[in-house]
Formats: structure tokens, sequence, C-alpha cells
């Protein structure tokens, strides 16, 4: 497996790591931002909620599949409980309408790089690097807001820093679309 984590802020900071091999890391960049640049409003909770265009490259010719993981260690985890009977029609800031079901539960993250999950998506084809605006894949996971596919980045206050983990993987992965990020990392362990 290899991986690739790109911190963004409401000041996008683009700092490419990897923990397989430096000198074969790959190459995460986007068309919307460029390094230490705020993030487009059309990306975040305020707008569209758009999940933003991303150009992958430097990917290993034995790669079957890419998964992408954003999530916020600055923020809080919110989870919500489901329960069924708590279930009401809600719209969100923009007007989109979704419906909430359950409870939040909010606490401090423990360890930060499992707050706020804003998208997990994985199967994504590795034979193509580019990631379109607003992408839409048939494996999308559920998010900290307990919604499918990507959310807009939204902080509560001051600056946050936007992780944008991106693993190229020689399998694709057969997991339930409710798994937690914990989940889809141990999954793909070995891949």
């Amino acid at each position: 497996m290899r991986l690739i984590t790109i911190p963004l802020a409401a000041i996008a900071l683009l700092t490419i790591t990897s923990f397989t091999d430096p000198k074969n890391s790959l190459v995460v960049t986007s068309t919307a931002f460029a390094n230490n640049t705020s993030i487009p409003t059309k990306y975040t909770c305020s707008g569209e909620e758009f999940s933003p265009p991303l150009t992958i490259t430097n990917i290993p010719e034995k790669a079957r599949s890419l998964a992408i993981v954003v999530y916020d260690p600055d923020g809080i985890t919110r989870r919500v409980t489901p329960k069924a009977s708590a279930a009401k029609a809600v719209k969100s800031k923009h007007g989109k309408k979704h419906t909430a079901k359950g409870t939040a539960v909010v606490k401090k993250c423990d360890p930060p790089d499992n707050c706020f999950v804003y998208w997990m998506v994985w199967n994504v084809d590795a034979s193509d690097g580019n990631i379109p605006e607003n992408f839409k894949n048939e494996v999308e996971g559920f998010n900290s807001a307990n919604m499918v596919g990507y959310k807009g980045i939204c902080a509560a206050s001051g600056t946050h820093y936007y992780h944008f983990k991106v693993y190229a993987l020689d399998t694709k992965l057969n997991i339930d679309k409710k798994s937690s990020k914990a989940a889809l990392e141990k999954y793909m362990q070995g891949h």
C-alpha cells in the first residue's frame, strides 16, 4: 500500500508524505486551489459541497485501486447515533435536504486522525488518477455527518487543516459502506 497525506486548510497546506517509499511517493494536486491558499467556498458547507478535483500521479503500475479519506484533525468528533424513531427531515445551510437520524455525540478527537471525516471513497480506478469535481463512486462510505459521500469542509472557527489521504492499493476492497475510517484503514493494511 502506498499512502500520501495532504493536509489542507482554510489556508490549504499541501505537505506530501509517504509511509512506504518517499522517493516513489504519489503526487496529489488540485486545480481548484494551490499550496497554502484558501479552499474555495464551492467545496465547503457554505457552498455547493462539491468534492474538489484531484490529480494523482506517480501511481504504481501494480495498483488496482485508490482510496481517498478526507478528515479534519483539528475538529471535534461528531458521530450520529442512529435511532429510527428520531428521524426527521432537515435542511443544510445551502438548502440541501437530508434525513437526520439519532442523536449527536460530540467529543475531543483521540487520536487526532480519527476526527471529523468528510469523505471516504475506495475502489477508485487506479488506471486514471484524475478525480473530477463532485466525484461520485460506486463505493463511498459514510462520513461523520452520517451521510454517504463527500461532506463540504466546514470549520466551526479558526483555521483548520484538512487532510486528504490517498492510498494506492494492489486490490479492490469488499467492505461494508458503513465502515469507519479505522475499519477502512485496517482492511487496507498489507495492500
